[in-house]
């Protein structure tokens, strides 16, 4: 693949980051600086995605066909950057990034016609239901049950690690309509709208120790809960085919521009702070060489990114070197955050609920302690210990790679 940009891209770059000026506005910026798990509030999130909608932007994975860009590879990878260089809100989510390929290479076209519309212009907010309690990495053992009952299906089971619950109208799902010796074979993919009678949500706490509302996770129960059979992506008991589908775009994502952008604010981080040795961090030799450590990681899974995706460019599919991108990005997205909570020092232990108050003119009368980005530190820390968990373990990523790439 060609690595240097062309005058296009160049000039694409510009117009990106004119557009970030105008549409990223203050209050974003105030709470993604503030906020703990690098999520913004529903109605910031929603605002954004539909500046995005109104330019165009909005879907750059998508076929043209269905609204996507038809950026080629140097577009999109200038897009990213520019997007987290500048610290801007991502441009996916479950709905966007997840659901969509799913419906669009397996749904009928009455589920086309009904969700992707939707989804594009984020009218309708999606969660994923996969993971349950015992069935996380082991996904295949997932006992949802979902029995049929003329024209629907009935469910009954719990789901966990769902992903904003809270906010959802919508969750794609894995359910188990059979037992078979092979267990994947009697999992099927629902599309369940999340107002049915019998679901409940219930909000996991984190160790980031997120405010009221404002949690990343949650449990969600079904009890007797009636869906379509029309609502089933392809046909009973292939699910498990769908979601592995799925799971390329879940893990086979662009980790480097996100991750340069951590490190830029590492680095400031640490110029602002003091050593032991009475010079900021920058001047402490064994940070210095633990950062640039990092740096040089990143710089190599950056170069993998642009080849595997110059590859996706031309028709290939990803398969399981999406595997190797969620180790590698997940285990560099903890290492960057734990560098910061060393830069950061004394000053990322006070512990500050909602990080959010003060921007929310609730009269918050007390001081704290640190620079504006200290509250934040720690908490990203500890939510970020989660990377090498979800969208599967990384042990299981191990796995895959060792069985699919090496044949072992």
């Amino acid at each position: 693949m060609d690595l240097d940009f062309s005058p296009e891209d160049l000039a694409f770059g510009e117009e990106v980051r004119a557009f970030i000026d105008e549409a990223f506005d203050e209050d974003m910026r105030a709470k993604l600086s503030q906020s703990k798990n690098n999520h913004l509030d529903k109605e910031a999130q929603v605002r954004w995605l539909k500046r995005l909608g109104e330019k165009g932007w909005i879907a750059p994975d998508w076929p043209v066909e269905y609204g996507g860009t038809g950026w080629s590879l140097g577009k999109k990878y200038v897009f990213d950057m520019e997007m987290a260089l500048a610290g801007a809100p991502s441009t996916s989510n479950m709905g966007l990034k997840m659901c969509a390929p799913v419906v669009m290479a397996f749904g009928t076209d009455e589920q086309k016609k009904q969700h992707l519309p939707k989804i594009l212009s984020t009218d309708v907010w999606w969660c994923q239901g996969y993971s349950e309690p015992g069935s996380g990495s082991d996904l295949a053992s997932l006992a949802l049950k979902a029995e049929r009952d003329g024209d629907y299906y009935v469910l009954n089971g719990s789901k966990t690690w769902t992903t904003l619950a809270q906010w959802a109208d919508w969750m794609f799902c894995l359910v188990r309509t059979s037992n078979e010796d092979i267990r994947q074979k009697g999992i099927s993919f629902l599309l369940i709208d999340m107002k049915t009678p019998g679901i409940s949500i219930r909000p996991i706490v984190t160790l980031d120790g997120p405010a009221e509302g404002e949690q990343e996770i949650n449990e969600t129960f079904f009890d007797n809960v009636r869906v379509p059979v029309s609502n089933r992506i392809g046909k009973e008991g292939e699910g498990w085919t769908y979601a592995k589908y799925l799971l390329q775009f879940e893990r086979g994502n662009a980790y480097a521009p996100g991750l340069s952008a951590q490190l830029k604010k590492v680095r400031k981080i640490a110029n602002i702070e003091r050593s032991d040795g009475g010079g900021s961090m920058m001047s402490d030799p064994d940070f210095r060489k633990k950062l640039s450590e990092v740096e040089i990681k990143v710089e190599a899974l950056n170069a993998t990114e642009l080849r595997i995706f110059s590859g996706r460019a031309n028709g290939d599919a990803m398969g399981a070197v999406s595997s190797m991108l969620k180790l590698e990005g997940s285990q560099m997205q903890q290492a960057i955050t734990e560098l910061a909570l060393e830069a950061a020092g004394l000053y990322a232990q006070p512990f500050v609920q909602d990080t959010w108050s003060h921007l929310k003119g609730d009269g918050a009368n007390y001081f704290r302690a640190g620079q504006d980005y200290s509250a934040t530190v720690a908490p990203t820390y500890f939510n970020y210990r989660k990377t090498s968990i979800y969208a599967g373990s990384n042990e299981i990523q191990h796995n895959i790679m060792a069985k699919m790439v090496l044949g072992l």
